[in-house]
């Protein structure tokens, strides 16, 4: 089909259309400048292309595509574009890419940063790198958006190496140059060479921008940096850049895990305007203190075993939840990255009351079925005592992956229900054969051996993970030596410490240390002791639990030696601290602390402990 010849008539109402379809902003209106411009016989189809696409008309946009009589490479790059910044059709993406060749049009500029964009995102190394080896054929490595683009590529498709070459070869950089390169070391988990190269662009002159400092604190952040972090501060003050949402979070989020609480909540009262994402900032560096989280609010890749592990090891859970009902107060919708932070914080102290309010929360608003968020709620129920609703909450998730199976096998194993956790991967293995089990599956699945004294099956399942590809670490080892510890059988778990792959931590040796007092074995405690006074030598329990292995040996020399070792240097003993909740307000009190709060709690454990009595409860006073 061919345009009719123009004329000035034809030329000033094209004109007249292109002008009204620039205000268009509804897709009813571009229809009726479309048919204008097909009953006058116009053929302006890239122009209404473009436009649908910045309306984000998917199916109007296909169907005109397809109705062009021979569309050009102008027609394909708008279509590539929209296809990828704005359907994240990546896969489509490169079937127009590759029809766009195959119809004998040549790829330029304008193509190649969405094409490598999309390998990027599938990702799709093989396409990725043949897409390169045409920007070199046609001569387009110089251009700074493909360049640019070529990183990210090689950054999403892990090799640091081509995504470097890539950089080294740009002759111009600018400061999107060196964005795209400290972002892609960080997305490949290479911080300390993000902050490296950050220090270079400054002494080669460029000022960063607001891309650069998120970018860097989140190196920071991940490598402990604090240094640099508060660099990046002061530089963000002192050149009187706005302190938006995203460096503020950034900020917050590098503090937090760099163990420095002070400044972030110093950062976040800062704040005049606390968006949701500064909110999940501050409550995620509560929570994880100095413990790293690769959270980054990916929920593809968040790790929610290793960040349940994590909560539960620090005692800034309880300030988690005030800032939480603080959120609340202030009007701001958790979203679910919220609400997994502060259903780990629930799970972690054990506030069961507002851990049920955020599961009505989150059913009010469709949210439990989210697999990250059900999966929180599996976590907080089994660790609150609910482990039936855990059990619900599992049978109830639409889809389940590797993460939802782990945290019911785990609640099965600490509620002593050791036959249905090992039913529960026998269940994983046959049913769903879509996940695998991994490390963190077997630390569930030995757990439950542990829990309930089966050693031979402990052994059993300790073997097969090697049918599974996996090779048992430290802490697979730690629950056969628990196991076996438990059993009695007290030279074979030394024997199995020894064999471990790397020095055993202080969590082996000091169950090990307690079997041996158990059970009164002399031989294995003081090896055992030896070695725990060695990696530990500030932890009052190590030399507690010695000095009453001696008692119990009627060795009174050795026991007032190890205490009297303890006072040498300067070894006190910690007091024991816990929570409870109460109306929705949680209270930490400690041994020996006698405040309001404190004298009514130890009043009902008073009681408490009368009923446990009268159930048959009999203290050990062995080894007091």
């Amino acid at each position: 089909m061919h345009s009719p010849p123009s004329t000035p008539s034809t030329l000033n109402l094209t004109s007249k259309l292109l002008s009204l379809l620039k205000q268009c902003t509804s897709i009813e209106s571009i229809k009726q400048v479309h048919s204008q411009m097909l009953i006058h016989s116009l053929q302006n189809h890239n122009q209404i292309l473009s436009k649908l696409i910045d309306l984000n008309d998917f199916s109007y946009s296909s169907l005109l595509f397809s109705h062009i009589p021979i569309p050009n490479d102008f027609s394909y790059n708008v279509m590539i574009r929209g296809l990828t910044k704005k359907w994240h059709n990546f896969t489509l993406t490169l079937q127009f890419y590759h029809q766009m060749k195959l119809f004998g049009l040549k790829p330029n500029n304008f193509t190649y940063p969405f094409v490598l964009i999309s390998c990027a995102n599938l990702p799709s190394f093989y396409h990725g790198i043949r897409a390169h080896s045409s920007v070199l054929q046609r001569g387009l490595r110089s251009d700074p958006h493909v360049a640019h683009s070529l990183i990210t590529m090689y950054a999403r498709c892990g090799d640091s190496g081509g995504a470097r070459d890539v950089f080294d070869e740009i002759t111009e950089r600018d400061v999107v140059s060196w964005n795209a390169m400290i972002s892609g070391y960080l997305k490949m988990g290479c911080a300390a060479e993000a902050v490296v190269l950050f220090r270079r662009m400054r002494v080669a002159g460029f000022e960063p921008d607001e891309m650069t400092l998120v970018s860097v604190l989140a190196a920071c952040a991940d490598v402990g940096d604090l240094s640099m972090g508060k660099w990046i501060e002061g530089f963000v003050v002192e050149g009187g850049i706005e302190m938006n949402s995203f460096l503020g979070s950034a900020l917050i989020d590098m503090y937090g895990k760099c163990g420095n609480l002070e400044s972030a909540r110093r950062v976040f009262d800062g704040m005049s305007k606390r968006e949701l994402v500064i909110w999940n900032a501050m409550i995620t560096g509560q929570i994880t203190r100095t413990f790293h989280l690769q959270f980054y609010y990916d929920y593809a890749s968040i790790h929610l075993q290793l960040i349940f592990h994590w909560f539960s090891q620090n005692g800034a859970s309880d300030e988690a939840i005030k800032l939480f009902h603080g959120m609340i107060e202030e009007g701001v919708t958790p979203d679910k990255i919220t609400l997994v932070g502060a259903l780990s914080a629930c799970a972690s102290i054990g506030a069961l009351d507002l851990g049920k309010w955020i599961d009505s929360y989150a059913s009010q608003r469709g949210m439990n079925h989210d697999i990250f968020v059900g999966t929180s709620l599996m976590d907080m129920y089994a660790k609150c005592g609910g482990l039936d609703d855990a059990l619900k909450i599992f049978e109830d998730l639409p889809q389940k992956n590797i993460v939802s199976w782990n945290t019911i096998i785990s609640a099965l194993a600490a509620h002593g229900r050791a036959n249905d956790a090992l039913s529960s991967i026998k269940r994983m293995v046959e049913e769903d054969k879509t996940v695998q089990p991994n490390d963190i599956t077997f630390v569930g699945v030995l757990s439950a051996c542990v829990h309930a004294g089966l050693v031979d099956e402990g052994y059993r399942w300790f073997n097969l993970m090697s049918s599974f590809g996996l090779t048992p670490k430290i802490e697979h080892y730690s629950c056969m030596v628990d196991l076996l510890a438990r059993a009695g059988r007290l030279m074979e778990a030394l024997e199995f410490i020894r064999k471990m792959p790397e020095e055993p931590d202080a969590i082996t040796l000091g169950a090990l240390l307690a079997a041996c007092r158990n059970f009164g074995n002399m031989d294995v405690g003081e090896q055992v002791m030896h070695l725990l006074l060695d990696l530990e030598p500030s932890n009052s329990g190590n030399y507690v639990i010695s000095s009453k292995i001696y008692a119990k040996s009627k060795k009174w020399d050795d026991s007032a030696r190890m205490r009297r070792l303890m006072r040498e240097r300067g070894v006190s003993k910690t007091p024991g601290c816990s929570w409870v909740e109460i109306e929705n307000q949680v209270f930490e009190f400690h041994a020996g602390d006698l405040c309001l709060n404190s004298r009514e709690i130890h009043r009902v454990f008073i009681l408490l402990k009368e009923e446990m009595k009268n159930e048959g409860y009999r203290p050990m006073v062995d080894f007091l």
